[in-house]
């Protein structure tokens, strides 16, 4: 039998030869899968051996990761805002970079109201996908009333699953972008992180992008379908003042710009992400 050192050691060598991944750490994390043991358990028992039935789980988590399977879809979670959040191949997987829009919203919400500290507000989450941003956004303001809606029903049921499981209210919606919002519903602010890669962007097929949903990736030939719906539908679903945050792609920031302009957004702006790049841009529907 094989010791938990070992069996690390010769995992995390084989990972090296797989781009962009980090070796060591991946090698654990899948070990602690199967032990459903936490990392410090490697720590303070490397010798411990492995039964053979634990070898066997470990090596084929091993081998789909070598195929290039992403962590996030073989452990069935990824960490995001203070969430633990349920993932699978139906939806995409959540990026610290999208945790900017979370920020945004919040401080938003507290301008679009100061007077109430922005409580009672109604939201949505348009192409919610695993339901990443309206679970960090209920967790914070359990107060405010907020849909989460998307295309996909097996992603919707991953949000549906995420927003019980966490005990967070918020109501979900089937159907594409605002087709989905019940009629006449009037919100004070609209947030999505909706697909914007080109469709013939050459990221597509590098690291996890090529095992993600495509439809929540690529948005036709300059990537900018969804948003350009997004934004010329979005005064018809927001009180006066009321607010829409996107995230797009880091070349995008002026595209975005525009499209909310010319659909009569004012104080459009555009925010940077952690490493420099534009990544939410966002404006106000005219208060009158």
């Amino acid at each position: 039998m094989t010791c938990l050192r070992t069996a690390l050691g010769t995992a995390a060598r084989s990972l090296a030869a797989l781009p962009h991944a980090s070796p060591r750490l991946e090698a654990e994390l899948l070990l602690c899968e199967v032990l459903a043991r936490p990392r410090s358990h490697l720590a303070a028992w490397p010798e411990r051996e492995l039964t053979p039935a634990q070898q066997a789980v470990f090596a084929g988590l091993l081998h789909r990761r070598l195929e290039g399977e992403p962590m996030a879809y073989l452990l069935g979670w990824r960490a995001f805002w203070s969430l633990t959040l349920r993932v699978t191949p139906a939806v995409l997987i959540p990026r610290p970079e999208t945790e900017l829009l979370v920020e945004l919203a919040l401080a938003e919400a507290g301008n679009r109201h100061p007077e109430r500290g922005g409580k009672h507000l109604m939201a949505a989450d348009l192409g919610t996908g695993s339901g990443a941003i309206a679970a960090a956004l209920a967790r914070e303001r359990p107060d405010w009333t907020l849909y989460a809606t998307d295309l996909s029903a097996a992603a919707l049921a991953v949000a549906e699953d995420n927003f019980r499981r966490l005990g967070l209210p918020v109501q979900t919606r089937p159907g594409p972008w605002y087709a989905a919002l019940p009629s006449g519903l009037c919100l004070d602010l609209i947030v999505s992180n909706p697909p914007y890669i080109p469709g013939d962007d050459p990221h597509l097929g590098q690291g996890d992008l090529p095992r993600e949903p495509r439809a929540a990736l690529a948005a036709g030939p300059d990537g900018l379908d969804a948003l350009r719906i997004l934004c010329a539908d979005a005064s018809g679903h927001l009180r006066p003042a009321g607010s829409i945050l996107l995230e797009h792609g880091h070349d995008q920031g002026e595209a975005v710009r525009d499209l909310l302009r010319q659909a009569g957004f004012t104080k459009v702006r555009s925010w940077r992400d952690l490493a420099g790049h534009e990544r939410v841009s966002g404006g106000r529907r005219a208060a009158y």
